[in-house]
């Protein structure tokens, strides 16, 4: 397991109001580090809420809904002249694990496409200048993601919009070849989340520390990384 570091830096967390993305949160402020975590729109408070309240302003929370380009546009805005050692885009959903191609509706797979896809490709366009030269890019994939790992089908599309996240991320760093900053794809493992569901193998607290330290490890190595909760490289 990767080790720990204390340095502290700041974060951008984009999907931090519950599941990993607050555990992500809460982790790095552990660590002494500043966060900005995203939610959408909502009357409700979010645990990350919570954790704002008793941070002595270290974490701050702002307003994003990944698919909506006009909210991006006014994040961008919003955080001008800030700058950030981490950019990790969270962002997520899935569908019912037994839908295949033949079942699914045109509606529901575009919706999972672009909320897993699209949507956090653009984030990672619309916010890269915010992160320092330096600096790190993470979005959190899935080892579903995998192809050459898939041998047993099932949520085949979560899995595709989960390669296709992949695939888009390679093209992005391609087009970034000299950019000096980190890139990383994690794999968190299946994490008993509202996402997971009840029949995840890990705990969020088995998962999240460790890709936390995964991500530490990883600053300063430039290029793109493909990497489970452990700092295993997963096969493309």
């Amino acid at each position: 397991m990767p080790s720990s570091t204390s340095t502290s830096g700041s974060i951008l967390i984009i999907g931090a109001s519950r599941g990993l993305g607050h555990a992500m949160a809460e982790e790095f402020f552990k660590k002494g580090w500043s966060v900005v975590g995203t939610v959408r729109a909502s009357a409700s408070r979010t645990k990350l809420h919570d954790l704002a309240d008793a941070s002595a302003g270290r974490v701050t929370i702002e307003i994003l809904d990944i698919n909506e380009p006009d909210q991006l546009s006014s994040l961008r805005a919003c955080l001008d002249g800030r700058a950030f050692d981490i950019l990790f885009v969270n962002a997520g959903t899935t569908n019912v694990p037994t839908e295949t191609t033949a079942d699914v509706t045109t509606e529901e797979f575009v919706r999972v496409m672009v909320t897993n896809a699209l949507s956090p490709m653009r984030t990672v366009e619309g916010l890269q200048d915010l992160v320092s030269p330096s600096g790190m890019i993470g979005v959190m994939s899935s080892g579903q993601g995998s192809v050459s790992n898939n041998t047993t089908g099932m949520r085949e599309v979560y899995r595709g919009s989960k390669a296709a996240l992949n695939t888009l991320m390679r093209s992005y760093a391609a087009r970034h070849g000299d950019d000096a900053r980190a890139l990383v794809l994690m794999a968190p493992g299946w994490v008993k989340t509202d996402l997971g569901g009840p029949d995840g193998r890990l705990t969020i607290e088995e998962s999240i520390p460790s890709l936390v330290n995964v991500l530490l490890d990883q600053r300063g190595k430039r290029g793109l990384q493909y990497l489970d909760y452990l700092g295993r490289t997963v096969p493309w």
